[in-house]
């Protein structure tokens, strides 16, 4: 049986396992990635900022001595970077155990990835896919190997797939947008475990971290920001390595199954022991989940092998 009080000890040992985690050199990303490494997983952080992603790593070093830790650049913005570290980790590494899609950025003012997308859309879902696709047969041969992406509360938050309107080109709306990116997170997952029924051995799980004490709240919008500050931050949130627990769980759990989606368990998914939780019934609509998956494979050029 689950158990219900889980924490970082309940990981079980990761010797001889290799983890992808993108967004690993802050924030829920760095803490999942140090307790991985402290659990003897070959870890490697997937970065933008190749100096940040070094700190972090002499970081965990630091804590762990003998940690197997590496860094790779990887800005999810841009397809030609997703490309070009997908051919460097299959060049260095022989498998794949764990890919943790950690990596977003969270009510941004309007901006587009390199490659012309939406900027939340593009790094949140798109670039995510792209990678996913990218290093997914390192993962089909090998037992237990999963493939865990974060959402966030926010997929219930104004959140629909604009297909008439992806990039939001015509009007902008950061909240929506965010949520829209969030949604896809979860249409990806569940639509990736779908065609991975048949494999018996790789898993698409989700995770959401709760009201996590991150960077990635910097661009609250100006009217959120002090209600947020003074009373939801200090009450109803967490500090980045509980957030990071329901990602650990999803991740390493031996009793999570696949399409599973794990939060915090307290007063509105905000804060507490990981547990699994619900998502919207948007997410879980199977025609929405192939229609998305179908006009991301087109924009991305990426094609999965399930």
């Amino acid at each position: 049986m689950a158990k219900q009080k889980w924490t970082a000890t309940d990981v079980p040992a990761q010797d001889g396992r290799t983890a992808i985690v993108t967004g690993a050199n802050t924030g829920i990303g760095f803490e999942a990635a140090k307790v991985l490494a402290a659990r003897g997983a070959t870890v490697v952080l997937g970065v933008r900022d190749l100096a940040k992603g070094e700190a972090a790593c002499h970081r965990i070093k630091a804590d762990h001595p003998g940690a197997d830790v590496r860094v790779q650049r990887l800005d999810l913005s841009s397809l030609d970077s997703v490309r070009k570290a997908a051919d460097e980790l299959r060049a260095s590494h022989s498998q794949i155990d764990l890919l943790i899609n950690n990596a977003g950025v969270m009510y941004t003012p309007k901006q587009t990835t390199s490659d012309g997308f939406e900027l939340q859309f593009g790094t949140n879902h798109l670039g995510h896919f792209a990678f996913t696709g990218l290093l997914l047969d390192m993962l089909l041969p090998v037992p237990d190997s999963r493939v865990v992406t974060v959402s966030s509360a926010g997929h219930r938050i104004k959140a629909r797939i604009n297909f008439d309107d992806l990039q939001w080109e015509r009007s902008y709306d950061r909240v929506a947008a965010y949520g829209q990116s969030k949604l896809a997170n979860l249409l990806f997952t569940y639509q990736l475990q779908h065609r991975l029924s048949g494999n018996g051995k790789t898993i698409a799980t989700a995770a959401h971290p709760g009201l996590s004490r991150t960077e990635l709240t910097r661009h609250v919008p100006t009217m959120m920001h002090l209600p947020y500050k003074l009373l939801i931050e200090p009450f109803f949130s967490q500090d980045s390595h509980n957030g990071s627990l329901p990602t650990l769980r999803a991740a390493t759990d031996p009793h999570a199954l696949g399409g599973q989606y794990y939060g915090p368990s307290g007063i509105g998914e905000g804060k507490g022991a990981p547990t699994l939780v619900k998502s919207s019934a948007q997410s879980h609509d199977t025609e929405l989940q192939r229609h998305l998956w179908t006009v991301s494979e087109e924009l991305t050029g990426v094609k999965f092998p399930v």
